[in-house]
C-alpha cells in the first residue's frame, strides 16, 4: 500500500471507527483550535496545509501550524471564481467557469500559467481535478465527454461520448482521482467510474452527498448530519450519526485524521485519537 494511499484511506478508517462508538464520542475528538475568520470556502491538502477563501476574494495558505504561509490577492483576475482543486499541494488549480480558464498557482501561490478551454473549443465545464500524472482531469458537458488534458490545454485522452453509455448523462460537480479510478460525482445521479484508460466501470446511485470522497474500494461523503460509506460489492451502505457537539456548520470534511468545520466565525479543527 502506497504512502498516498495510506494517507487517503487513515482518515476514513479513524472516522468509522469512532463515529460508531457514541459512548465515547467526547473522548473520540479531540477540539484543537478555531482559525477564526469570515471564510466562503475552504480547502485541505494531504499534507495538512488549508486553504481560506474570504469575502474579499483573498486565498490564504496556511500550514499545518496554522501559521500564514503563502496570499494570492489576484482571485478575480479571470472573474468569479467557481472551483479550488488542491489534490496536489505544488499545483493548485483555480477554475473561472465563465471564462472556461484555469489558473495554475505553485505551492506559494504564485500564478504560474493559465489554460483557456476555449483554445481547444471546449467551452461548458463544471468540475476539474489534477490527475495521477500530473495532467488534468475536466468533464466536457458539450462533447459529455471525459478528458484529461495537459497544461497547455491540449487533450491527451478522452472517453466515449456519454451517450453512448448511459440513458442519463451525468452532470458532475466533483472529479476524484484515486487508487487507480477517477470518479465523476452528480449529486443528483451518483458516481460515475472510470479507470484511467478512460473505460467506464461502474455506477453507484448515491446522492445529496457533501464533499464526497473514495479511498480503496470504499466512497464516502456527508450529507446533512450524517456520515455515509460504502464499499463496492458489499451491498452494503453503512450511515453514522455525526457527533451533536460540532454544532451547526456550513461545510464538513475529513482529512488526515482531522475533522474540519466550517462556520459563521471560522474553522473549528477537532482530532481523531
Amino acid at each position: 500500500m502506497t504512502i498516498k494511499k495510506i494517507r487517503y484511506l487513515l482518515p476514513l478508517l479513524l472516522l468509522l471507527n469512532f463515529i460508531t462508538a457514541s459512548a465515547q464520542e467526547d473522548a473520540a475528538f479531540k477540539f484543537s483550535r478555531t482559525i477564526p475568520g469570515n471564510f466562503t470556502y475552504f480547502n485541505i491538502d494531504n499534507l495538512d496545509n488549508l486553504y481560506l477563501l474570504n469575502p474579499n476574494d483573498q486565498l490564504k495558505k496556511l500550514n499545518s501550524r496554522g501559521d500564514s504561509v503563502a496570499v494570492f490577492n489576484d482571485v478575480k483576475r479571470y472573474g468569479k471564481l467557481y472551483s479550488i482543486d488542491v489534490t496536489n499541494p505544488l499545483k493548485i488549480l483555480l477554475y473561472y467557469k465563465n471564462y472556461s480558464t484555469v489558473a495554475v498557482l505553485d505551492r506559494q501561490l504564485n500564478n504560474r500559467n493559465s489554460i483557456d478551454f476555449r483554445k481547444q473549443n471546449i467551452f461548458r465545464v463544471k468540475a476539474l481535478a489534477t490527475s495521477y500524472d500530473n495532467n488534468i482531469w475536466i468533464f466536457d458537458e458539450q462533447d459529455l465527454k471525459l478528458k484529461k488534458i495537459d497544461e497547455q490545454g491540449k487533450v491527451l485522452l478522452e472517453t466515449v461520448d456519454c451517450r453512448q453509455l448511459f440513458d442519463s448523462v451525468p452532470s458532475p460537480e466533483q472529479i476524484i482521482d484515486r487508487d487507480g479510478f477517477v470518479y465523476l460525482y452528480d449529486p443528483a445521479k451518483g458516481f460515475y467510474i472510470f479507470d484511467y484508460y478512460g473505460s467506464f466501470k461502474n455506477k453507484l446511485p448515491f446522492t445529496g452527498w457533501d464533499n464526497a470522497d473514495a479511498s480503496g474500494t470504499t466512497v464516502f461523503g456527508f450529507k446533512g448530519k450524517k456520515f455515509f460509506s460504502y464499499e463496492q460489492g458489499s451491498l452494503n451502505l453503512k450511515e453514522y450519526t455525526l457527533p451533536a457537539f460540532f454544532g451547526k456548520y456550513n461545510s464538513i470534511k475529513a482529512m488526515n485524521g482531522n475533522i474540519y468545520l466550517l462556520k459563521e466565525n471560522g474553522i473549528d479543527m477537532y482530532k481523531i485519537k
